[in-house]
């Protein structure tokens, strides 16, 4: 068994995986980057190795230092966790030539799997059923749109180095070919080095199935059953569960025979899952579920197969890179109730899911259910890396009783001022249709507009702020909880909201919310979102952008100022740059006026909703 073992990544994977080694008595080595000297990862990790700036391309993506950490703490094994360099087939010869184990596929599977042409054909060749199409050597435009024309649209055009939702287009007619090719080409050469494509038949009504495999050394190859990861976002997973709903047991069983297959094909060994796309127009049938990818790692989403079969899925990596093999047939493993997983992130629904990072002055994520997460209260979420703040995990006997739970959890979720998509989870799992399984990879596009929560708060809880308000008052308190007041409200609370300053009493219903009272707002949770009242009778010179103030749309770094004080400024004229997540966002006078205040400084880093200018009209 592995004595010391190096993570190769950071955040809630390299958390996770630290907990099972240390159950199984195995020393754990964290690396970290500048900006994650003092990450949840690092501190739970025996030892932490720093290995660079905080850019990715210059620390956890440089295989080198990574392997020379390993060797510095004598640690045995690497295990790369998701992401980053997991799926890197060259970096895992790397790890097999340095004399150490890698905890992971051989890099030939990687290589086998590692391009969707290529994949197709080996699929195809083991008795793995396909999506129709083209995969062809000849990339020539006539060839292409010959073979769109044969296949009959609606196609897909896909890289065949693709991954992420990148380098892939929908073409509803012939006339539309030639344009969406370019363009996806264009979009894989830059994200890929590769403008290789390949055709698919556009499936109509789209469930995104996935099974779980694992292999050994000596072997054998068994299935963990499917999950269902149809919602999603601009190809991005949400929320994902297992078992697939409406997955008839002689459908598992083929499909789950054909993911089998498909590992033993490319001789697997460890984690792996075998993803099919479904055409669910006549629900879930074997002949209508098709070979998409596999990727060579374990997923994001390994927890719900974990809540349902009882393994841990790590423990099993860690076991097999040993040496060892699979800890139990196939005949051992059974499906138990139903699991969901929700991806909570840090970013804004109400502002097109901008990215928000900065300090998590406020963190509670709940007691139930299973959080997978790589951080705590006090913690930062950088601008440098996937924003997620943690993986929500609902397990029931039922798939009612795990909508349930993960309701519960999603209406939980306290943070603050980094702005998240928990009230957008929750409106996503109570939807009528989410809730009756009707679902397909459409189902989030289709109702984006009723998942977002309001920005706006109601008269409910303006009432219920200006109480939690007064009971910090009267208890000399700055943390409250849920409550409902059912005395006469004695005294008011003058409070200001999206550009509106009321004098409230909490005389009437309130909601039943969470929240927290400090020396300049009173911030108010309700089913996951999260609402900011300024107390302006505390004198803390509130703006809002309804009075001309220019407002922080998120935590960032200002890389640009136009104009100084004083200045006569027009409608649209743009008078900073802030960027975020590497994404440039220009911030515009709002009427003819003169800036009358300016804080904003260029490079300086300011919070959500910091007041960066304030703009006068002009008098009319």
């Amino acid at each position: 068994m592995i004595g010391k073992l190096l993570i190769a990544n950071r955040g809630e994977i390299a958390c996770r995986i630290v907990r099972t080694a240390r159950e199984m008595g195995i020393e754990t080595v964290a690396v970290y980057s500048d900006a994650d000297a003092k990450a949840l990862h690092v501190r739970t990790a025996d030892e932490a190795v720093h290995i660079g700036p905080s850019p990715a391309a210059e620390s956890y993506l440089v295989g080198e230092k990574i392997i020379s950490a390993a060797k510095q703490t004598g640690a045995e094994a690497i295990h790369p966790g998701y992401g980053f360099l997991s799926e890197n087939a060259a970096f895992a010869q790397a790890v097999i030539d340095a004399g150490l184990l890698w905890v992971g596929p051989k890099p030939s599977s990687i290589d086998a799997m590692g391009l969707k042409d290529a994949a197709k054909k080996l699929m195809r060749e083991a008795g793995v059923p396909v999506t129709p199409g083209y995969e062809g050597e000849d990339q020539s435009v006539e060839r292409l749109k010959k073979e769109a024309d044969a296949i009959g649209y609606p196609v897909l055009i896909k890289a065949v180095a693709g991954g992420g939702g990148k380098g892939m287009r929908k073409v509803d007619a012939a006339a539309d070919f030639e344009a969406a090719l370019e363009s996806c080409r264009r979009e894989a050469k830059a994200s890929f080095s590769n403008d290789e494509v390949l055709l698919e038949k556009w499936i109509t009504s789209p469930r995104h199935i996935e099974v779980q495999v694992f292999g050994d050394s000596h072997g054998n190859v068994v299935h963990l059953f499917e999950r269902d990861c149809s919602l999603q976002r601009r190809h991005q997973k949400v929320i994902e569960e297992a078992p697939a709903p409406g997955m008839d047991e002689a459908t598992r069983e083929e499909i789950c025979a054909a993911a089998v297959r498909a590992a033993k094909a490319v001789d697997y060994e460890g984690a792996g899952t075998i993803e099919f796309i479904a055409d669910a127009s006549e629900g879930l049938r074997a002949d209508r579920i098709f070979f998409m990818e596999m990727n060579t790692r374990l997923q994001v989403e390994h927890p719900v197969t974990e809540e349902i079969t009882g393994v841990d899925l790590v423990e099993w990596q860690l076991r097999v890179a040993s040496g060892e093999p699979i800890p139990c047939k196939q005949e051992d493993l059974e499906i138990n109730g139903w699991a969901m997983e929700a991806r909570l992130y840090a970013e804004d629904p109400a502002k097109g899911f901008l990215p928000s990072t900065g300090r998590l002055d406020h963190l509670d994520l709940g007691e139930i259910g299973r959080v997978e997460t790589g951080v705590e209260e006090g913690d930062a979420i950088s601008p440098f890396y996937d924003p997620m703040v943690a993986k929500l995990v609902a397990w029931g006997e039922t798939r009612d009783a795990a909508i349930d739970e993960l309701d519960e959890m999603t209406a939980g979720v306290e943070i603050w001022p980094v702005r998240t998509n928990a009230g957008f989870l929750n409106r996503a799992i109570n939807d009528p249709d989410f809730v009756l399984a009707n679902l397909d990879t459409s189902f989030i596009g289709e109702r984006l507009d009723s998942l977002i929560p309001e920005d706006d708060a109601d008269e409910e809880l303006w009432r219920t702020a200006a109480a939690f308000t007064l009971m910090a008052n009267d208890e000399g308190e700055e943390q409250v909880g849920a409550f409902r007041l059912n005395a006469e409200p004695q005294h008011s609370v003058a409070l200001a909201h999206g550009g509106e300053t009321q004098r409230v009493a909490p005389d009437g219903s309130l909601a039943d919310a969470t929240g927290f009272v400090d020396q300049e707002r009173v911030v108010v949770f309700e089913d996951g979102s999260a609402y900011e009242f300024a107390l302006t009778s505390r004198g803390t010179g509130h703006h809002s952008a309804a009075d001309g103030a220019i407002l922080a749309p998120m935590p960032g770094k200002v890389i640009a100022v136009d104009v100084s004080e004083g200045q006569a400024v027009t409608a649209g004229q743009r008078l900073m740059v802030l960027e975020a997540m590497k994404m440039e966002h220009a911030l515009t006078a709002p009427f003819d006026g003169t800036v009358t205040e300016l804080s904003a400084e260029t490079g300086a880093q300011v919070q959500v909703e910091a007041v960066l200018a304030v703009v006068e009209p002009d008098e009319e």
